[in-house]
């Protein structure tokens, strides 16, 4: 599947911004810090998004889950 493939609902950002692709939400990650980018939910989340790339199917629903969660998990660290 492409990576400008839509996420079945964007994931919303502080600020109201949206990741609407996996392009997107691989464009965010990549613009972390490097430090912050090795970080193993960073990691869990680029994986899931390319295996949505690479196989499609339900990996996509993973992809978000795996973005949420690395998210969510900077939020528990303030």
């Amino acid at each position: 599947m492409p990576w400008s493939t839509p996420f079945d609902e964007p994931i919303r950002l502080r600020g109201g911004r949206r990741l609407t692709t996996l392009q997107h939400a691989a464009d965010y990650i990549m613009k972390l810090p490097q430090d912050e980018q090795q970080e193993e939910r960073w990691q869990i989340a680029v994986e899931n998004l390319i295996n949505a790339a690479e196989a499609g199917g339900g990996w996509l629903m993973f992809a978000r889950i795996g973005v949420m969660r690395a998210l969510n998990g900077d939020a528990r660290k303030r």
